[in-house]
């Protein structure tokens, strides 16, 4: 008996529990490093990091013949290199049609991908052309540069003076000087007087 009281000493308890402290601890640490390897990237991140972005940046972009024919200003733009492409807040731009005139553009959100050649506008999109007097409103407003195709499959309302029309789809081909209201189309011409139209 004396024996056995002296194997369970205090010294005795103290050590083992502290050899059962270290490897519970050891055991931890390994499983949370294997943890944090293990771990893939996600995959539904599209964004990912921005690698630069700029404030109160103004962007030109020419043609190969040295011609300006898309301008950007915005308070911030940021590009993101895994998807290629350049977010803007409050952007407010330029279209250059073939003839030199500018087509004007607002929204609260911008994007420019393939290179800048496609534009997509969110949130109150603006399109105005000044020497026609008319505007287009829209939620969300696409560019193709290479075709010169502006649309909107969002319901839009486009103005000119005190007439108004509005559809579930715009299209404008601003090189061409046409454009198209289609799907629910109504609108808003008021009648002229008998004065005016003699």
């Amino acid at each position: 008996m004396a024996k056995t009281a002296r194997f369970q000493s205090p010294w005795w308890r103290r050590l083992g529990l502290l050899v059962l402290l270290l490897a519970l601890g050891g055991g931890l640490t390994y499983l949370d490093q294997r943890g944090e390897n293990d771990q893939e990237p996600v995959i539904g991140n599209t964004v990912g990091e921005p690698d630069y972005y700029l404030e109160d940046a103004r962007m030109t972009r020419f043609d190969e013949q040295g011609r300006a024919y898309q301008r950007l200003e915005t308070p911030r733009l940021v590009h993101t290199p895994s998807d290629d492409i350049i977010r803007t807040e409050a952007p407010h731009g330029y279209l250059t049609d073939d003839q030199q005139r500018q087509w004007q553009v607002t929204s609260q959100t911008g994007q420019l991908s393939r290179s800048g050649e496609q534009l997509t506008l969110q949130g109150d999109a603006r399109l105005v052309q000044p020497e026609q007097a008319w505007s287009l409103e829209t939620q969300t407003l696409h560019y193709d540069n290479r075709e010169a195709h502006a649309w909107s499959d969002t319901p839009s309302v486009l103005r000119q003076h005190n007439q108004s029309m509005r559809g579930n789809r715009f299209d404008a081909w601003i090189n061409e000087d046409r454009m198209r209201l289609t799907d629910n189309v109504q609108g808003r011409l008021p009648q002229q007087s008998e004065d005016q139209g003699s």
